[in-house]
């Protein structure tokens, strides 16, 4: 079920209503409730993995148990292990088994051995990875003592599976979301108020950027060949703001979901465009992500305590971890390479906690430095996501060497360059939008605190009125795949 569908559209108020009006005199009844609400919503893709999100939940809430009543490390380890296996090993059937197979028989004909192994058709369960990581990082708080294992099953279903961010996160993790499903909760109107303004910017980002910019970028990658370097490079720059107004607008509209409900999610995207270096741009895109692999790889690898050529090694491990993550595909793995390989220089120097504070902190321009700053951080990103985006490895490296063409310097020719002007135009003013707004928790959470009600109505207005307008085609959600 598509946040930005007529379904979902149906599916949230009378959710909304059977929350606060019928179940919530009963905290048990309302969490029950929410699981199967949230399943009812998961299984509207597809019911047959709904048994797989139900076999991840009992695993995990069984073994937490177990683990605190076993005093021996040898037991809690192999506990730990199996949580692990479980959760992996779903996983890497439903997400990479025809990955090492095609590339396992590559490699032998590579040598003149010729093997027949069959792949299997295989369809990848929608925020499997999401979920999968959610309940892994459970059981390894309860191993590290770090957190109590519930007994509230109920609670702990409620937690794995609240529907607003459970097919693409954020990635939430049992010491901020689980107990809040203990305790009663109380509609607070001025938090629904922020909720549903959320998830106004939530949808403009995906109907109104996103949705856009997917038309150009499938037609721009889907025919690279065909086309100049001046336009190679304008579809690289839309995949750059669609994959961000895609996955950023989900997580605002999962977090607003959640406002509306009495629920805090963690924060996933902190304006990242706006980074001065990629460290900064690393702590402030998919933060559920990078902090989970920082917590739960890095960290219990040493991190960068130890001599530097451990960090170094350290570093590549999370970065080709992060980009098979996101995919059975080398280009994912090239990404995540790039990535180690734009990191570690600030590594080395010990560049990489420099900037902390939002850019132009306290002033309404950025300095000269700060501007070079994002706009080569900005370049890097978006060379990466070439091969993020990218068919194989060959068409990554065909599409790059398009752009550095003498090509570039001729006039864009595509399909559609009119409306592909007035796109850039909206994207202009997105940027100026968050600009302006990147102080806050998202772009247009001041206008809460505009004390003309006018104001705060008309810009409300334009923001919807735009989305109806310049609404592009329906696309799903890039990081279901995921």
């Amino acid at each position: 079920m598509l946040f930005n569908s007529i379904d979902f559209a149906l599916f949230l108020p009378i959710f909304f209503i059977g929350y606060w009006f019928i179940t919530n005199k009963n905290l048990r009844l309302q969490n029950l409730f929410v699981v199967i609400a949230s399943y009812f919503f998961y299984g509207w893709w597809d019911w047959r993995f709904l048994s797989l999100l139900f076999i991840s939940t009992l695993t995990d809430y069984i073994i937490g148990l177990l683990l605190v009543k076993q005093k021996t490390h040898i037991k809690r380890k192999i506990l730990l292990i199996t949580s692990i296996v479980v959760n992996l090993g779903i996983l890497g059937f439903f997400k990479y088994y025809n990955f090492f197979i095609e590339n396992f028989v590559t490699l032998f004909s590579f040598f003149g051995k010729n093997i027949q192994v069959q792949s299997l058709h295989i369809i990848l369960p929608i925020g499997i990875s999401f979920y999968t990581f959610q309940t892994l990082s459970y059981c390894i708080d309860i191993y590290r003592n770090k957190f109590e294992p519930t007994k509230d099953f109920i609670a702990f279903a409620a937690f794995v599976s609240f529907f607003p961010q459970l097919v693409a996160g954020p990635i939430e993790r049992a010491k901020n979301l689980l107990p809040q499903f203990y305790k009663k909760r109380i509609f607070n109107p001025v938090k629904a108020v922020d909720g549903m303004r959320q998830i106004l910017w939530g949808l403009f980002k995906k109907m109104v950027i996103a949705d856009n910019c997917a038309e150009y970028v499938n037609l721009i990658f889907n025919n690279s060949a065909d086309y100049g370097g001046s336009t190679l490079l304008i579809g690289a720059i839309f995949f750059a703001f669609q994959i961000y107004g895609d996955f950023s607008g989900y997580s605002d509209i999962a977090i607003g979901t959640a406002r509306l409900f009495g629920i805090d999610l963690m924060r996933n995207f902190a304006f990242p465009y706006f980074s001065r270096d990629i460290a900064e741009f690393w702590r402030r895109w998919h933060i559920s992500l990078t902090s989970w692999f920082r917590d739960y790889v890095y960290i219990p690898l040493g991190g960068s305590q130890q001599s530097l050529f451990i960090t170094l090694r350290n570093i590549f491990i999370i970065f080709l971890l992060s980009g098979f993550w996101h995919g059975a595909n080398w280009t994912f793995i090239a990404w995540g390479t790039l990535n180690a390989l734009y990191f570690i220089p600030l590594l080395i120097l010990k560049r990489n906690r420099k900037n902390i504070e939002t850019v132009a902190h306290n002033r309404n321009l950025p300095s000269w430095k700060e501007f070079l700053g994002m706009v080569t951080t900005f370049g890097i990103t978006l060379f990466a996501w070439i091969f993020f985006r990218a068919e194989n490895i060959t068409h990554a490296f065909d599409f790059i060497a398009g752009i550095f063409s003498k090509s570039l310097f001729t006039l864009p020719n595509f399909p559609g360059l009119f409306d592909a002007f007035v796109l850039m135009l909206l994207i202009t003013i997105f940027i100026i939008v968050e600009w302006l707004g990147r102080n806050h928790s998202y772009a247009i959470a001041g206008v809460g605190y505009v004390q003309k009600k006018w104001v705060r109505w008309g810009i409300y207005y334009i923001i919807t009125m735009a989305i109806f307008f310049f609404a592009g085609k329906e696309q799903q959600f890039i990081y279901f795949q995921f």
